[in-house]
């Protein structure tokens, strides 16, 4: 069964720690069997904790999961499949990120050759469609300043009631996290911008796939995931 090891920040410090203030292992539970866990995403609506995960080899498809107490379980207090529509030829989705904004719901894509630029879709009211170019929001975002060794495989995002904030990996490490977040003022992502440059992960167990990681913020606390092995 498929899981995730779930930790969360450590306040006044620049580490996210196995198991604090946390459920350390969560059950995924009700996957339809084309579920393709290796491009997922987490997110917090105000609510419900969520986790998406793509359909098989679809590029507009996800699953849609929420905790019921127990574990995330397949449609749960949720739409259970989503389609992204509108997207750019050149989007990539070989991975993708969400979050809540406390106004809406946001999905992410990279362009393709291109993780610097990010195509935001938003979900659209009263339907089960995520749509590219949507309303007022910025369809094409900028992430600029992020170091040379970024790991742009692995990345997610979040909103934590004031700032929308993106993570990456760096190459070679499995516990070292950069950090940036949304300035306004230049209209792009910037490594460090009103942020902890640099974060560390610390006693994720060994059966987790450092490959397969989400983020998330509850209101109270940001919490880090990996999916087991």
């Amino acid at each position: 069964m498929v899981s995730v090891n779930q930790g969360a920040w450590v306040p006044g410090t620049d580490t996210y720690r196995y198991g604090y203030n946390s459920v350390p292992n969560i059950p995924i539970t009700g996957a339809p069997a084309d579920a393709n866990f290796r491009r997922w995403s987490m997110s917090h609506d105000g609510s419900a904790y969520r986790l998406y995960v793509f359909k098989g080899s679809s590029r507009d498809t996800l699953y849609q999961f929420a905790w019921n107490g127990t574990s995330y379980a397949y449609g749960h207090n949720s739409i259970p499949v989503l389609t992204l529509t509108n997207a750019p030829a050149d989007a990539d989705s070989s991975s993708i990120s969400l979050l809540h904004s406390g106004e809406a719901y946001h999905a992410y894509l990279r362009r393709l050759g291109d993780p610097t630029t990010l195509y935001q879709f938003v979900w659209v009211p009263g339907t089960s469609t995520y749509q590219w170019s949507y309303g007022n929001y910025i369809p094409t975002l900028k992430v600029t300043g992020f170091p040379a060794d970024t790991d742009w495989s692995r990345w997610t995002m979040l909103h934590d009631g004031t700032a929308y904030r993106l993570y990456t990996f760096q190459y070679g490490h499995n516990d070292m996290i950069s950090q940036g977040s949304w300035n306004a003022a230049a209209n792009e992502y910037q490594y460090g911008h009103n942020s902890v440059p640099h974060l560390k992960l610390e006693g994720y167990p060994a059966n987790s796939d450092v490959g397969r990681v989400a983020m998330l913020h509850d209101g109270t606390a940001y919490r880090f995931y990996f999916q087991t092995l």
